[in-house]
């Protein structure tokens, strides 16, 4: 009975992105790992298969058992090799057996296969995530990547240099490389183990994907500075925060999860991170004017999402499951915005990133292009102009990842930055020159981007986010690089009508500006 319980637990985490399963796996310090491991791996494989036998023979209303612990049951009773427990739960499930397998019979004859493997996608049957590099992310706080190296090789591991080329991360056997873009990212082969390594053991290497990597090392906040880690539990990306800050400054770390957090407390300990205050609050609730984060300047925001990049997340949706997930990325992205919205109240914030593990546009781009519409006073920033993948258009200043692009997980990351008040003033202008050129009849610029309502909080429903909508935001909020360029491009005749109003705008955003000065200058004197 426990081999199942345990199985089901993991599986529960692993949809709530605590871990990955390896990780899990070997942390609940299960007495048989290879047997739990296997359980877990085989049922997250099937699990849309197993979902549609347990919904249509209506096992959880006759059961009284919750869905994960429902699928590990019944992998093991009608697809795997027989139920390993005693007990109430194998009396409970011999009860239901030979429904089971009927319903499982009946699917094979309705997509005319014989074998129970045949049922699975070919993407299941051959997984991406098996030929994905194993990352190892060199914790900084406790060694350096030199010395980790030099362990490696001793060790009877060949170091092949520095990587180039994202062809340079095919590797084999006990080859291992430095990653091209992360400087403190080792790369080996795929399925390559480091979880009863004393290296991770000890702290000094955390198992991480490349892509997950990227959020931390983008916002790249500077030694003693303040920062916010909005939604941090398990916590790697927190314990990169503190790598890159030197365990200097004050990192505050949130999670609304009690048990995520307490995980999340020992990974940080075992990292050596001691710049960190953790709290198990909804971030939602915290006042950013609050004294305490006065001084923050930097936020990485990683909210709730699908999971849909994770490569073991990944199976075939029936039809049923296709409507509920709609309707969960639609609740999920307006909840994505109330976070991203929430976050840029911070007073003294001057860096954003926004990161999901999902590749659903709803989730990302949809929702970065709401709040730049929303939040004119901050803009995209740039990044990695040699990162093979991009925002789908127009922004494309964004990062994707991707299996085949990347060589990662699915991922995406933006980096927005606040505008200073004299950027203001010259937006003022360069943002009405753009709009009023707009013709609402212009083609849109990318047919990538669909149409989805984003609520905020679950209350109002705003009007879809079109293409139109994210070329305004994305042009609302050009970069200091395109600004000089942008700004000749659009140098060109108007009618008398749009020269008045730009004129009348330009005067009003100068009177702000010169009276939010003058209350300066007297509070100081004051």
């Amino acid at each position: 009975m426990a081999l199942y319980a345990k199985a089901a637990e993991i599986l529960e985490k692993v949809e709530r992105k605590q871990a990955t399963v390896k990780t899990l796996v070997y942390d609940s310090k299960f007495q048989n790992i290879k047997q739990l491991f296997a359980l877990v791996c085989e049922t997250q494989k099937f699990s849309s298969i197993l979902q549609e036998i347990i919904e249509s023979t209506k096992l959880l209303k006759q059961t009284k058992i919750k869905m994960n612990l429902a699928k590990v049951l019944v992998y093991d009773l009608v697809i795997g090799k027989g139920l390993k427990c005693g007990g109430a739960w194998k009396a409970l499930m011999m009860k239901h057996r030979s429904r089971l397998q009927a319903a499982l019979a009946r699917m094979k004859i309705k997509q005319k296969v014989s074998r129970n493997q045949d049922l699975l996608s070919s993407s299941l049957q051959h997984p991406e995530g098996d030929q994905l590099p194993r990352y190892v992310r060199v914790n900084t706080l406790k060694t350096t990547v030199e010395d980790a190296i030099d362990y490696f090789k001793r060790e009877g591991f060949s170091y092949l240099g520095q990587a180039y080329r994202l062809d340079d991360l095919n590797l084999k056997g006990k080859s291992f490389v430095g990653d091209l873009h992360l400087s403190d990212l080792l790369v080996f082969s795929p399925k390559t183990d480091f979880h009863d390594h004393n290296l991770y053991k000890a702290g000094h290497i955390i198992l991480q994907d490349k892509a997950s990597c990227l959020p931390a090392y983008l916002l790249n906040p500077p030694t003693g500075s303040h920062v916010l880690d909005a939604c941090a539990a398990p916590g790697n990306k927190t314990s990169h925060l503190a790598a890159i800050m030197k365990n200097k400054g004050r990192l505050f770390a949130f999670d609304l999860d009690a048990k995520r957090l307490s995980t999340m407390s020992t990974l940080l300990l075992r990292a050596g991170v001691t710049c960190q205050q953790l709290a198990n609050q909804d971030f939602l609730k915290v006042d950013p004017d609050g004294p305490q984060y006065k001084d923050v300047e930097y936020i990485l925001l990683d909210p709730s999402c699908s999971g849909s990049g994770m490569v073991c997340l990944r199976d075939e949706a029936s039809p049923s499951q296709k409507e509920q997930d709609k309707r969960r990325l639609q609740a999920l992205a307006a909840f994505q915005l109330h976070c991203l919205n929430h976050a840029l109240r911070f007073p003294r914030l001057q860096r954003l990133v926004y990161s999901t593990c999902s590749i659903h546009t709803e989730e990302n781009e949809q929702v970065v292009a709401a709040c730049l519409l929303q939040n004119p006073g901050f803009r995209l920033v740039p990044l990695l102009q040699q990162w093979p993948e991009r925002g789908l258009a127009p922004l494309t200043k964004c990062l994707r990842a991707s299996t085949t692009k990347t060589l990662t997980h699915g991922f995406f990351v933006a980096l927005l930055e606040r505008h200073t008040a004299q950027r203001l003033e010259e937006q003022a202008s360069e943002t009405l020159n753009l709009v009023a050129e707009m013709s609402p009849s212009s083609p849109s610029t990318s047919k990538d981007i669909h149409e989805a309502d984003i609520t905020e909080g679950g209350d109002e429903v705003q009007e879809p986010i079109s293409t139109k909508d994210m070329d305004m935001a994305e042009e609302a909020n050009p970069t200091e690089e395109n600004t000089e360029t942008s700004g000749m491009k659009k140098r060109k005749k108007k009618k008398d009508g749009d020269k008045e109003v730009l004129e009348h705008k330009i005067t009003e955003e100068q009177t702000n500006t010169s009276g939010r000065a003058k209350k300066k200058k007297n509070a100081k004197v004051e």
